[in-house]
């Protein structure tokens, strides 16, 4: 065999090869089910005129607000180039956060919360996902979903993690392993936030043994990843708000009650609002399987 003719046979196998391994990446990609980190869509809500919306005053309440769909990080963008900053809590969660219940995510409990406390906001709800699961739209796990936030770039003051029912059913081993890598995650991206876990939810008082199981799994695996964690457990804490037809989502009404109970456990933990000035702060909120709020409400 010639010299001339190794090197053909050469050449051909590092074509093959080069081609095999792009193909195994674009596997790799394809199966990880998620757009790049924030790529996605969002609603970006603001009162007319740029003016800081006030705070509602009674459940139910809300002040007329326009809705503007723009990617993620065009809206984050505003947060990141605002003259005079307000604090930022980046938000992620399940149905809650998605507003399910009112089917409007303006009315989630995590967009009232961030009216509460004039604070810049990036919301994140996905139905269905967890720590560990992703919803049926192939969304989510929770840690992908702080990745899709931008947590380095957006420096918030606080994340709150909003999660737990749909993972019954977890072993509690992995359900701690998915909590602490969230954990982790959140401080190796905003070492100066505080972190809050918002857990599970339950249509009776007490909830399942299962659901108890993966609560206690997430407090547990939560304040050992870190000591200062804000736990607000409405399981243990045996919640009781306005409630919709399905008897597990709240009503907008129910969702206000929400609000003002992290709102109060925040506070509890030295978490302030920040006065109400001619700064209008920014909500970003990507909700996906509810409806998004109309083009101007009130």
């Amino acid at each position: 065999m010639t010299r001339r003719r190794y090197g053909r046979i050469a050449a051909a196998a590092a074509g093959l090869t080069a081609c095999c391994l792009v193909l195994s990446l674009w596997f790799v990609a394809r199966d990880r089910g998620a757009p790049p980190s924030r790529a996605v869509s969002s609603v970006q809500l603001e009162q007319p005129g740029g003016q800081a919306a006030p705070a509602p005053g009674r459940p139910g309440h809300r002040p007329a607000m326009l809705s503007v769909t723009t990617p993620l990080a065009a809206c984050e963008a505003r947060i990141e180039r605002q003259a005079r900053r307000l604090p930022t809590v980046a938000i992620v969660g399940a149905s809650y956060t998605a507003g399910t219940g009112p089917d409007n995510p303006e009315l989630s409990w995590a967009v009232v919360l961030a009216r509460l406390l004039h604070w810049n906001a990036v919301i994140y709800g996905v139905p269905g996902a967890g720590y560990d699961r992703t919803s049926p739209s192939g969304r989510g796990p929770v840690s992908r979903m702080l990745g899709q936030e931008g947590l380095q770039r957006l420096g918030p003051a606080l994340v709150v993690v909003q999660a737990g029912h749909d993972d019954v059913g977890v072993p509690a081993g992995l359900e701690g392993r998915r909590v602490s890598a969230a954990v982790n995650l959140i401080r190796a991206a905003a070492p100066g936030a505080r972190i809050a876990l918002l857990t599970t939810f339950a249509v009776a008082p007490g909830g399942s043994p299962a659901l108890r199981q993966t609560d206690q799994a997430i407090v547990t695996a939560g304040t050992a990843a870190d000591p200062d964690v804000i736990v607000m457990d409405p399981l243990a804490g045996r919640w009781t708000f306005p409630r919709a037809s399905d008897g597990l989502h709240p009503t907008a009404a129910g969702d206000a009650w929400i609000a003002r109970t992290v709102a109060a456990s925040l506070r509890a933990h030295g978490v302030r609002a920040a006065p109400a000035t001619s700064t209008a702060p920014v909500i970003c909120d990507v909700s996906v399987g509810t409806g998004k709020p109309a083009s101007a409400t009130a």
